[in-house]
């Protein structure tokens, strides 16, 4: 499981021209998924994320979590953070897991965050998504499961 994780302003996805999802400030997170990945990895992950101080405490250090700043998540699935540019002029997504796979699993995903009483707001499964954002800082991570 990998997750790229922006700090962020406002954010949203739209499908078309319908916002499907909309936060005012938090994390949005790429989420993508490999064969291999299985509920004990979304539930590290979602951990780790909702924990993670990345936040700016009073003294501008990065010392506070999401769930410190009340921040929400905006996740996006998105296959193509497992792409593979080594080779070639373009991506392979073989590591990529199988669509219905994939989707059981972001939807795992997204539950256990709001197990932790974050708000999250989602895109739309395997559409085609627009994004905005306002990244703040720029603050981006990568967070992967442990293996």
């Amino acid at each position: 499981m990998r997750v790229v994780v922006q700090r962020t302003g406002p954010a949203q996805v739209t499908v078309g021209e319908e916002v499907i999802g909309k936060i005012s400030h938090g994390l949005v997170c790429l989420v993508g998924f490999t064969d291999g990945d299985g509920e004990e990895d979304v539930s590290y992950v979602a951990d780790k994320i909702v924990n993670l101080r990345i936040f700016s405490d009073d003294a501008g250090k990065m010392n506070r979590s999401l769930l410190e700043v009340g921040g929400e998540i905006l996740s996006i699935s998105q296959f193509t953070v497992y792409g593979d540019c080594r080779k070639g002029r373009r991506p392979s997504f073989t590591k990529a897991a199988r669509p219905e796979k994939a989707e059981v699993l972001y939807d795992t995903f997204n539950d256990k965050l709001r197990a932790y009483g974050v708000t999250v707001e989602t895109g739309r499964f395997g559409a085609d998504m627009k994004v905005s954002l306002v990244n703040d800082g720029p603050v981006t991570f990568i967070v992967e499961n442990k293996t």
